[in-house]
């Protein structure tokens, strides 16, 4: 009776283990975690790997390019399926693609764009025209005056779709001289203190004048703002951000910030995941909405829309889609 029971044990355990062996692994390599919004990509992109019975295998490089291909190696050494991927260069992630296709492993490329390479799919906004919307937006409130534009680092290939789309609204209102662009400046790994000391430096000048801040995502935002309050600027200078971070919201109704931007994460996450479980289990037609061309390729790709935030209706978009709660904007 105890060798049947030994022999049911085994058997359970070697069905378990054939289960578990059978489950798709989706590998997840991610820049960095030391922004807010990463965070909420990270659990949404597990919980949503899950719920459709594949493993989520996750690394982050802390942005490290070298690191992250390191990474690569590791998860096809552990023959994961699919990666999706959030380069930490646009450029060195190329060899992250090669890598991957040695083995026939197809890569998503998530929220950034990995440039000039043979990348299968792309996940993201309209970054475009997300710079759009935070210039239209400031330069409406303020259609005459000068701006200083904080981009984000040059080996993110979203920094500089977001420049284009402030000089979409900005470059004929320069050019009619309406709007004079005093600061414009990248800022490298999205450091806010790197961001307080460029408009710091800025306004210790001689009579400096600000009416506008456009800055990438709300890190930049934030070291900016810290700068303003120091030289008593506070609500007298609009600021954008993007990425609706909950000290955002928070300088938004305290009338610090002007607007943010979301982007639906929620969306992006499921449908990245949706993407490399299709392709695990090889079921097709993958759908897509758009093509991206990355240099190399027509990337078939999947944009989705963003919204501008701004105190009239934080409750209306972060707070009813559950991005941010109530109580942790008005304390």
């Amino acid at each position: 009776m105890k060798s049947f029971g030994y022999l049911l044990s085994t058997l359970l355990l070697a069905v378990i283990l054939v289960s578990c062996n059978n489950k798709p692994k989706i590998g997840f390599l991610m820049d960095t975690l030391n922004i807010e919004r990463w965070e909420k990509d990270k659990e949404l992109f597990e919980k949503r790997v899950e719920e459709l019975g594949g493993i989520p295998l996750v690394r982050i490089a802390d942005g490290n390019s070298p690191k992250q291909l390191e990474q690569t190696m590791e998860l096809i050494y552990d023959h994961v399926d699919v990666l999706v991927v959030i380069p930490v260069d646009l450029h060195a992630s190329r060899d992250i693609v090669r890598e991957a296709h040695k083995k026939d492993i197809p890569v998503i490329s998530y929220d950034r764009m990995i440039r000039d390479s043979d990348v299968d799919y792309y996940v993201s906004t309209d970054n475009i025209n997300i710079g759009e919307l935070q210039a239209e937006y400031l330069s409406t409130m303020a259609p005459n005056g000068k701006f200083a534009l904080l981009g984000g680092p040059t080996k993110d290939n979203n920094a500089a779709l977001l420049h284009l789309g402030w000089m979409n609204v900005l470059q004929p209102l320069i050019e009619k001289g309406d709007i004079e662009i005093v600061v414009d400046e990248s800022v490298e790994n999205w450091n806010s203190e790197e961001a307080y000391e460029i408009i710091d430096n800025y306004l210790s000048n001689d009579n400096p004048e600000l009416d506008a801040i456009i800055a990438g995502n709300d890190e930049l935002a934030g070291g900016a703002i810290r700068a303003l309050q120091e030289h008593n600027l506070q609500r007298e200078v609009l600021v954008a951000g993007q990425d609706a971070e909950v000290e955002a919201i928070r300088n938004i109704v305290a009338g610090y910030q002007t607007i943010t931007i979301f982007k639906p994460i929620d969306a992006m996450a499921y449908t990245a995941v949706n993407m490399a479980m299709k392709l695990a289990e090889e079921e097709g037609p993958i759908n897509t909405n758009i093509t991206v061309n990355n240099g190399h390729k027509l990337v078939p790709s999947v944009l989705l829309s963003a919204q501008v935030v701004n105190r009239q209706n934080i409750k209306m978009t972060v707070v009813s889609e559950g991005y941010v709660k109530e109580e942790e904007i008005y304390q």
